[in-house]
This record gives C-alpha cells, structure tokens and sequence, in this order.
C-alpha cells in the first residue's frame, strides 16, 4: 500500500510542471497523511488544481466520514470492482508528489521507514481516482485514492506494494475521457527500476504530527536504532 508521501514544492513549482492553474496558497508537505486535504488534477479540470480529502468513500457509503483506511485500490481490479468502476472510468486524477514511504518490518517489532523517489528528484504523479458524496451535514465533499501495483525492484525490497507513478508522457492520456479501458490498465505498470532511488529516512517520518523538512533527511538504520543495521 501506500500510506504517506511527500510534495515538497512551492505553488509556482507545480503550476509550472502541470500547467495548471493553483488558486489558493500552498505550503511545501513532507509527511501526507490519509484523511488531509492536499492538492490534485482532475479528469474534470485538467488546468487547475482541486484540493481533495486522501480516503474516498465509495458509491455505496453515502453519508459516511472520511475513511483513513480506504486509501488505496489495486491496478489489477480497479476497472472490475463495483466500489471503484465508476471512479475508473469517469473520475480520474494525478495526485503530485515527490517521494513517498514505506516501512521495511525487520524483526517482530521493528520498522523502519524508507523515501523512494525519481532518480532525478523531480516532481511525479501518482495515478488516483476521485469521489465525490455527501456528508452527514449536506455538504459536498471531494476524496480520492491512490492506485497501487506490483513493485519494482527497489520497491520490493521494503514493500510487496508500490503507487502507480505515471510516466510524464502518459498523465494527460490517464485524465483523457476518450482514453479507452484496456489504453488506461496499461498505464498502471511498476515504475522502471533505473529511474528511482530508494534509502532509509529520519524515524521523525512514523508521527503525521513530524511535517517539517527534517523528515526527508537520509539517516542510517544504525543511526535510528543504536548498533541496529538492516543486515542484522
């Protein structure tokens, strides 16, 4: 799964790299969490950004709060599941990032947290659906998921699951409406092994509360555990 990323870009940058128009001020995140309201393009309004909810709540749970365990779908069967066919087909959208985390389990009780980013650092998009229902008050509310596959060789180090992240030449066919199915489940493949980085990270990363650039910084799994080392 994917459960925690990174967009630590300025609002000119990533209007800049989506060419899409942002009308609300942004601050650079460094630690996103499930249930947040962050930045996504939509199929809808590809030239500007919406700000969504991350937890999508699915057509047949109306009236329902924000879940901060549906987060992702899987690739494999986004298209066939009746919670996510509609969203597949009619309501898609890039979520910008770039980095996220992922915890390598070493030992029963042990994790530790590791940053996967594009060789060249530069801002991607992970490939999402989005919904949009009504809450309990009436109002309006917008959420969305990321689609997650199988993981590359760096991935697979840490994790069995990996975010779709979407070729740059590839975004504006993923929010094409005239896109076809079959055009569409080709997109969501693992993202090439020699293009991404892969390392261990602060342990500030495992509190949502830690959302400061410290988390981003490369620390040794000696350094988070004493004399631990991931080979012990």
């Amino acid at each position: 799964m994917c459960g925690r990323y990174s967009l630590a870009k300025s609002k000119i940058e990533l209007e800049e790299r989506f060419q899409a128009e942002m009308l609300v001020d942004f601050s650079p995140r460094y630690n996103v969490a499930p249930t947040q309201l962050v930045p996504v393009i939509t199929s809808d309004s590809p030239k500007g950004f919406s700000f969504f909810y991350w937890g999508i709540t699915p057509d047949f749970g109306q009236n329902k709060p924000v879940s901060a365990k549906l987060i992702n779908a899987r690739a494999e069967s986004v298209h066939e599941k009746v919670s996510f066919k509609t969203s597949f087909q009619k309501r898609r959208c890039l979520i910008p990032a770039d980095g996220f985390y992922e915890w390598k389990k070493v030992g029963k009780k042990t994790k530790i947290p590791h940053r996967f980013t594009l060789r060249d650092e530069e801002t991607f998009a992970f490939a999402g659906i989005w919904e949009e229902y009504e809450t309990v008050s009436g109002e309006s509310q917008h959420t969305f998921l990321i689609l997650t596959t199988s993981p590359n060789d760096v991935v697979s180090e840490v994790h069995d699951r990996m975010p779709v992240i979407l070729k740059r030449e590839h975004e504006k066919k993923w929010l094409d409406s005239y896109s076809s199915e079959s055009e569409l489940l080709e997109l969501l493949q693992p993202y090439p092994n020699e293009l991404m980085l892969g390392f261990t990270v602060s342990p500030l990363v495992n509190s949502v509360q830690n959302d400061s650039q410290s988390v981003l910084r490369k620390t040794s799994p000696m350094d988070q555990f004493g004399n631990y080392t991931l080979f012990g």
